[in-house]
């Protein structure tokens, strides 16, 4: 009986293979490291090939440790990053750099190489941009695009193939070329609720006109929920699985998480309108649905059929959350790496500290946390971060200072993107949290708190890997819709209300924050 499914979840730093059943339970998972390519803070890439090993290591090892026959999988989904894939007419890589044997063919997501190109872009201000929250982040594929044909026109005079790598991870398993339209419509400008998907008139006045042949993209998506096709013999064979299995259209690594943590309300338009997911690790996603499209600035959409059939979709987000604290792990001396132990050693000594010295714990110190530009609400990769209130303390216990009032600054802008969702007529009346952040308290108490808004937390601490099992599930026909797969397979969840006592002693810290950020303004006028 073929009633289990294998997720996948490509990350920033590792791929992740998890066999979930039929009822959503998370059986067993495996992890597998990726090596990112970093130059200075603008520049970053991966070798996809080695995506694609991390990931076949990854599910092997977690067939193995759930002790499931291979017969027993019905499907596959991935879910990814929305890094870029480049490759020739052949399908070979197209490398951007080769370094110890590795070729680097794949711009990672946080990669900002393309910001010139990007503010380029929003200067059209063509009427596609009105589903981009009237401008493009660097983070998107097509100023990545429009970078490659200016700086390396010698790969794009030889490309074949551009993929979401959420998109090229379908086509490594099955050889079939089709993108999903969840890709498609967050990541490429691609208008899913009109007749032609693509601009033409947007293409060419961005100077990618040919963008369409030289990338091998079609003119329709698949939808989340449904089948692009069924593994190859070579995939299976690298994955330990049957050329039975079918493989789902992917999605961005987010949306499976909002997938996971909204499921159980699929099959309620109304309900899903009053939630928010809140996808937090390396950066954050905020994201919501509704029937009707809402238009903002910086925030990314609305975006139609990008997850639930009919609805719109509208992603916000904040460019370096976790990537912060793990940053700031780096940077002080009593920091090191930012393993997980390291974070829970710091994040105790902060509960102790804030015990003993309570509410005036490091209350000098104020950051404004864009340490890699701000997606939300200003649309600006350009701008940066800031600490003021700073000592010559250079303890454990001022890293945990300063540890502690990066949490909260990561919280007040959250709270201040939540704000500028609202002006757009979008209502969260909760917020359901998935991601690494959960395994943060500290965390998971300041975006109640300082939001003061109902938190909603699965019970799984693998939510995107289940929401990827959802698409899995519902294309391999082990439900009949994807909104029935998300009833079917959601976690329980536990709900923790605001403090509303630490909610009223957070606005001052709010106009603190407001007011660093007009003094940021006013600094980069002089």
């Amino acid at each position: 009986m073929r009633d289990h499914v294998i997720a996948v979840d490509v990350g920033t730093g590792s791929a992740r293979a998890g066999v979930v059943d039929r009822q959503g339970r998370l059986l067993c998972r495996r992890e597998h490291p990726i090596e990112m390519r970093q130059i200075g803070d603008h520049i970053a890439e991966y070798d996809s090939e080695q995506i694609w090993t991390a990931t076949c290591i990854a599910v092997r090892e977690a067939l193995a440790a759930a002790e499931l026959s291979a017969e027993r999988i019905a499907a596959l989904a991935f879910d990814a990053t929305c890094s870029l894939v480049l490759r020739d007419a052949q399908g070979k890589p197209l490398a951007l750099a080769c370094e110890n044997g590795a070729t680097f063919d794949t711009i990672a997501w946080l990669d900002h190489r393309a910001s010139r190109e990007a503010a380029e872009i929003s200067q059209t201000r063509h009427p596609l941009l009105a589903y981009a929250g009237e401008a493009i982040s660097p983070e998107m594929q097509i100023p990545k695009l429009m970078w490659l044909k200016r700086n390396r026109p010698d790969l794009w005079v030889k490309s074949g193939h551009f993929f979401d790598l959420a998109d090229f991870m379908s086509w490594r398993a099955t050889g079939s070329t089709g993108r999903s339209l969840c890709t498609l419509t967050s990541k490429w400008n691609f208008l899913a609720h009109e007749k032609s998907g693509w601009s033409q008139d947007f293409l060419d006045r961005i100077g990618l006109g040919d963008l369409l042949t030289r990338g091998g993209l079609p003119q329709e998506g698949v939808a989340i929920g449904q089948a692009i096709g069924s593994l190859t013999e070579k995939a299976a064979t690298e994955l330990g699985l049957g050329t039975h299995v079918v493989v789902a259209a992917g999605m961005v690594d987010a949306y499976a998480g909002a997938l996971g943590v909204l499921g159980s309300i699929a099959d309620q338009p109304d309900a899903l309108e009053q939630r928010i997911a809140l996808i937090g690790g390396t950066s954050s996603c905020l994201i919501s649905f509704a029937a009707a499209p809402h238009f903002g600035k910086s925030l990314w959409g609305p975006f139609f059929d990008a997850v639930f059939p009919g609805q719109w979709l509208v992603e916000a987000g904040q460019s370096a959350t976790g990537g912060l604290l793990n940053h700031l792990l780096r940077l002080h001396g009593e920091g090191g790496e930012p393993t997980p132990s390291r974070h829970r050693q710091v994040i105790e000594r902060v509960q102790a500290l804030r015990q003993t010295e309570g509410q005036d714990f490091a209350a000098r110190l104020h950051i404004l946390p864009d340490f890699h530009g701000n997606r939300s609400p200003f649309a600006d990769p350009n701008l940066t971060g800031a600490i003021t209130g700073l000592t010559l303390d250079s303890s454990f216990d001022g890293l945990c200072r300063i540890y502690w009032r990066a949490c909260v600054a990561i919280a007040l802008a959250l709270r201040q993107i939540l704000e500028a969702m609202e002006r757009s007529g979008i209502r969260p009346e909760r917020l359901h949290l998935t991601g690494g952040h959960v395994k943060n308290p500290l965390l998971v108490e300041l975006y109640g708190d300082v939001t003061g808004r109902e938190l909603v937390i699965p019970d799984t601490d693998d939510a995107v890997l289940v929401g990827t099992a959802m698409n899995a599930a519902a294309a391999g026909g082990l439900y009949p819709s994807l909104a029935a797969a998300g009833v079917g397979m959601a976690a329980p969840s536990r709900s923790r209300q605001p403090d509303e006592a630490k909610h009223a002693l957070y606005e001052s810290d709010y106009r603190r924050f407001l007011a660093m950020q007009r003094h940021r303004a006013e600094l980069d006028t002089l």
